[in-house]
């Protein structure tokens, strides 16, 4: 009698384990992803679709949103606000840690955004599991698209998380990249996370990172994030700007408007 209660109790409790199976927490880098998956090559092709045949493309540059989340929801209600911009780029560090629950976290306030918009890897981004989960939620590490008459292109710089053992910058990716392009194509965006001259950059191969990004349709200008502040730097005497955006922390953004033979920039302080 007193086996059969016994037995009883450890399948009462065995069930109550099974029915609450969602409040296990399971170790941060375990790379179990819920929710939306392959952002972005689910967003690229609206992307495109949308800018088809325009003359002017908006761009809204955010990035650095790691543990911000507050001001990153005060960001994504700020850019729902317009009705000019085409899309959103994040620059990279959606995380901390590196961990699933980070991904998620931030992935379901920019989900918020009512605009299509695609991120790129950061350091802090790559830590631990980091880059495996970056793969699911958000997709390749190196990416590129045609907004109308503009080329995007989306790298990984961050070669000092890999001890230099991968290729990062990938000049492979660019090298296909580059003979893929059709001749709509006229002018070109690059965006990454740490720019040459940085501690993350891979700076033995910067000067030869120059010469293959440059074999691009006039490129006009680079986009990135790691700083933590908004502002320009020339790493090259070749006039090419890259543009700092600042962290989630400092409540602004910046905004592109480009031609198809000029362009501005805007600081947006919210």
């Amino acid at each position: 009698m007193k086996r059969m209660y016994t037995i009883r109790i450890i399948g009462i409790i065995c069930t109550i384990c099974i029915a609450s199976c969602d409040l296990v927490d399971y170790h941060p880098y375990d790379g179990r992803v819920k929710g939306a998956k392959g952002i972005n090559a689910q967003n690229i092709p609206l992307i495109e679709r949308n800018c088809r045949d325009k003359d002017t493309i908006r761009i809204v540059h955010i990035s650095d949103t790691q543990r911000w989340y507050d001001e990153t929801e005060l960001l994504v209600k700020a850019i729902n606000g317009r009705t000019d911009v085409d899309f959103v780029i994040h620059t990279g560090d959606h995380t901390d840690f590196g961990m699933t629950k980070e991904f998620m976290w931030m992935r379901d306030i920019y989900q918020k955004l009512q605009i299509p918009y695609v991120c790129i890897i950061g350091n802090h981004d790559c830590l631990g599991t980091g880059e495996d989960i970056f793969l699911t939620v958000f997709g390749d590490v190196n990416f590129s698209f045609n907004a109308s008459f503009l080329h995007f292109v989306g790298l990984n710089t961050n070669a000092f998380e890999y001890d230099y053992s991968t290729a990062v910058p990938d000049f492979q990716f660019i090298e296909k990249d580059i003979s893929l392009l059709t001749p709509e194509v006229t002018r070109t965006v690059v965006a990454m996370h740490a720019i040459p001259g940085s501690e993350q950059f891979n700076n033995n191969v910067s000067n030869y990172f120059k010469y293959m990004i440059e074999k691009y349709p006039d490129l006009i200008f680079c986009l990135s994030g790691h700083g933590h502040h908004s502002g320009v730097h020339y790493p090259f005497e070749n006039g090419v700007p890259y543009f700092e955006c600042a962290s989630a922390k400092e409540k602004s953004y910046m905004l592109y408007t480009i031609t198809r033979d000029s362009y501005d920039y805007e600081l947006v302080e919210i």
